[in-house]
């Protein structure tokens, strides 16, 4: 798939996810098989931009890969010029957040709050577009409740203002993340415009990649927390829709040092007092399937030193092994 003059490696890309898409959880996705990782979203209102969290999220030269970086706000002027920043500092592709259903980010009428404006949808993606000279993306849902499922009105919109591609979270805002993704709407969409359209929700294995893909006809999936604790997912996906067969399962050694790096990358990243933080939910996603690291969860999420979380670590894989 292309996006503008991008040729993505593979169809498989990495959902933007408040908090957890951070430059060491791209790199790790690219690593093991994503195609494209989309960045956390940054807030237009440049008010906050001098924030240790926005900065984190801000500088994007140096990475692997395509840099697709997503804004999120509700004033066209202000996301032209945060779509303008982003790629002074390295972006090649911006992405529009009309998806995100947090309450914090919807009371600022950002994220799928602004499915209810179509005109004002209309007037951001305009300003975005013609504010840079790189492709503009729109991530978005199939409406604003069940009973208002407008996308296929968005998708044809977006189209109409030059998005070059569009991410369908198959869920309205309402739903949030509850009950099954709404692939007929994701169908609905591709068939309704001629711009590539990826498929985001529900997809946790590599039968589920395959049947989104034959059912929707999408161009590229979108994986977001089924990646959560387990990076590999890209390359597994990856190998069953070339091949039809599946990669064995990582080794228990090879789930060790993933994890270990990741931590080192957030450390590193971040600073000890942050990175240590923040791996806290990275370790509990990667050991939840582990019926014996309860105990050990809650010791790790008490540490407050980052070589002690490291020691803990190896201790742990090395008594399980």
């Amino acid at each position: 798939m292309k996006i503008g003059p991008y040729q993505l490696d593979n169809p498989l890309i990495v959902a933007p996810m408040a908090g957890v898409t951070d430059r060491p959880f791209r790199e790790l996705c690219l690593r093991h098989g994503a195609g494209m990782a989309v960045s956390e979203m940054m807030s237009a209102n440049p008010d906050v931009w001098k924030t240790a969290k926005s900065l984190n999220r801000m500088v994007h030269e140096g990475e692997s890969g395509l840099r697709s970086v997503q804004i999120a706000g509700a004033d066209p002027q202000q996301m032209a010029d945060a779509a303008r920043f982003s790629v002074e500092h390295g972006a090649q592709i911006i992405d529009i957040n009309m998806g995100c259903p947090a309450k914090k980010v919807n009371k600022r009428l950002a994220g799928s709050a602004l499915l209810q404006y179509p005109d004002l949808v209309e007037d951001i993606l305009k300003a975005v577009v013609s504010a840079v000279d790189v492709p503009v993306t729109l991530k978005t849902r199939t409406g604003w409740d069940t009973e208002n499922r407008n996308c296929v009105e968005i998708a044809q919109l977006a189209e109409h203002c030059g998005i070059q591609a569009l991410a369908l979270h198959g869920r309205t805002k309402a739903c949030m993340y509850k009950g099954e993704a709404e692939y007929d709407y994701i169908k609905a969409v591709k068939q309704a415009v001629s711009i590539p359209v990826i498929a985001n929700g529900d997809i946790d294995s590599p039968e589920k990649a395959r049947f989104v893909l034959d059912y929707t006809g999408a161009d590229a999936l979108m994986i977001g927390r089924p990646a959560q604790g387990r990076p590999w997912i890209f390359r597994e996906i990856q190998h069953y829709l070339t091949t039809g067969e599946h990669l064995p399962a990582p080794s228990f050694e090879e789930v060790s040092s993933i994890l270990l790096e990741h931590v080192q990358a957030l450390h590193a990243f971040y600073g000890e007092y942050q990175g240590l933080r923040i791996a806290r939910k990275h370790v509990s996603w990667y050991l939840k399937e582990q019926a014996s690291a309860g105990d050990f969860r809650r010791t790790f999420n008490a540490l407050e030193d980052a070589q002690e979380q490291l020691d803990a670590l190896q201790g742990y894989f090395d008594n399980v092994a």
